[in-house]
């Protein structure tokens, strides 16, 4: 069974790790903390870019709720404004209140991803498709068995009926 590290189950290893990440040397880290130059080189190499990787992860988040935070707290001032400009008829400046809560809502979709701006492409429209499918059609003229099973699966395959 491996023997446990050292430096992660040290009462101060938030300190230690602290220390690795800003570069000091293995060897004072060692001496203040009591543990051995190899333990803290093996935590180093075999531990730190973990942390680094949680921590990381752990602060996009944080940056991704304070960007959404952001976000509506602009639109809850936009619709404010909005209010403010409906009640003293100011329609210039409702007009623009609008335009700025509907950014604010494609703002907080896409944040949110809700939103989804992939393009879409149906190729049951496109001009190839509809020359593929008359010509495989044409083909089948002699089975009519055939093309009538053909016919039936591909009207389907709009529904998403088709296999």
């Amino acid at each position: 069974m491996p023997r446990s590290c050292t430096v992660c189950t040290h009462d101060e290893n938030h300190a230690i790790n602290i220390a690795l990440v800003h570069r000091e040397p293995y060897r004072s880290i060692a001496k203040r903390f009591g543990v051995s130059a190899a333990a803290v080189q093996r935590h180093s190499r075999d531990h730190i870019p973990q942390l680094l990787v949680k921590a990381s992860e752990a602060l996009e988040v944080a940056d991704a709720d304070d960007l959404l935070a952001q976000v509506q707290d602009l639109q809850a001032r936009t619709l404010g404004i909005l209010d403010a400009a409906e009640t003293s008829h100011e329609h210039r400046t409702g007009l623009s209140a609008i335009r700025e809560a509907r950014g604010n809502l494609e703002l907080l979709a896409k944040l949110l991803g809700e939103l989804d701006e992939r393009p879409q492409v149906n190729v049951l429209v496109s001009p190839q498709w509809l020359e593929l499918r008359a010509v495989v059609v044409n083909a089948l003229g002699p089975h009519p068995q055939a093309r009538e099973a053909v016919l039936r699966a591909l009207e389907g395959m709009g529904d998403g009926l088709a296999p």
